[in-house]
């Protein structure tokens, strides 16, 4: 090479890569090199892992397997949303004519998918009151087409605590895959893998990354279904990027200090609002849910909230209020938001880092 064109175009990357790096390098590249027509065959006989970015790459995989550990689960994919993983899992269990159960006080996005979406793939999705298990179990006699049961751990946004032995015990007797979205718990709250369930989806967006700064999601579970789920991700297109991985990746590491403290802070500011509103807050995690007295003008009331942010989302290190009624379960109509209780009075507070007596204050002046 002689020209200052070729020169700047090859020097780099024909350097060697000798340096030992402590935390994993970021393979920010869309696909890899082969250094021969045998090399690149090898790879198609299954004697190589990477070829192109959105099949895999060594961030997205580190990311997968990451919290297929923390989870205690064989096997783990990463994807581009929270609502990705949870597609990609659903479709690892089920085709056209199949059934789906799934409790009714799931995330409003998630119920958007599960309503509107999966009926254009010949899906048919059933709503139950999962707090009455007994109505989940004539559905499932009544119904035998239903091959997946799906719910949260925690449930978004009035924190229900999902009964998994209750839902173990459906598997069991009814042959039944089960799903668990354990993005509100998180696996420093609980593991729903090691409860039985078959797949667990993570919005990565939220508590993993918790920096707010990446978009991604996670599924784990039965190395089998996420064999089927990887294909899934590749094939419609679900994967992630690499750098958002590396984030996550990053976020993770700071996971358990980070659940301690919001935890620590949600349950206090969960106490403090017991005179106050009408509360939500199941005992474990970082989200405190509350119902405004009718006379309290929820205008008013997220305008006086000073530095504690109005956000859409959740999770990040700093505290922020969200406002179910018109985010989340947005799409949700009239009567479908008053089935599950989300009223204009509801507000979700996400416990973040800061000193708690700060947060008190704060909150406090709103209701002045």
């Amino acid at each position: 090479m002689t020209t200052i064109e070729t020169k700047s175009v090859h020097t780099a990357t024909m350097k060697e890569r000798t340096i030992q790096s402590k935390v994993m390098p970021l393979y920010q590249t869309s696909a890899f090199s082969f250094s021969s027509l045998e090399e690149l065959e090898g790879y198609y006989e299954g004697n190589g892992t990477y070829l192109y970015s959105r099949t895999a790459n060594p961030n997205t995989d580190a990311l997968g397997q990451t919290v297929a550990d923390l989870e205690k689960a064989p096997k783990g994919v990463s994807s581009s949303s929270g609502t990705s993983a949870i597609l990609a899992g659903i479709l690892s269990v089920v085709k056209a004519g199949d059934h789906i159960l799934a409790a009714q006080d799931v995330y409003g996005g998630t119920f958007h998918l599960l309503k509107e979406e999966l009926i254009l793939m010949g899906i048919e999705v059933h709503f139950a009151d999962f707090s009455d298990i007994i109505e989940v179990e004539r559905i499932l006699i009544d119904i035998p087409e239903v091959k997946l049961v799906f719910s949260e751990s925690i449930t978004n946004p009035f924190l229900r605590l999902e009964n998994m032995e209750a839902l173990l015990e459906l598997k069991k007797q009814y042959g039944v895959r089960i799903m668990i979205d354990n993005t509100f718990a998180t696996p420093y709250t609980m593991t729903p893998y090691t409860f039985g369930a078959d797949l667990v989806a993570h919005s990565a967006t939220k508590y993993l990354g918790g920096h707010s700064d990446v978009t991604a999601g996670v599924l784990v579970g039965d190395a089998d279904l996420i064999d089927i789920a990887e294909k899934r991700v590749v094939n419609l297109g679900l994967n992630l990027s690499p750098f958002e991985a590396w984030l996550t990746i990053r976020g993770i590491k700071t996971l358990a200090l980070r659940m301690k403290k919001q935890t620590e802070n949600a349950q206090a500011i969960a106490t403090f609002l017991e005179d106050k509103a009408r509360v939500w807050y199941p005992g474990v995690g970082a989200i405190v849910s509350f119902e405004l007295s009718e006379t309290v003008d929820v205008s008013k009331f997220f305008s006086s909230l000073g530095w504690i942010k109005i956000v859409p989302t959740l999770a990040g290190v700093e505290t922020t209020v969200s406002y179910p009624y018109g985010t989340s379960h947005r799409a949700l109509s009239t009567e479908e938001k008053e089935k599950v209780g989300v009223t204009r009075q509801v507000v979700r507070l996400s416990a973040g880092i800061e000193g708690t007596e700060d947060i008190l204050k704060q909150l406090g002046a709103a209701f002045v």
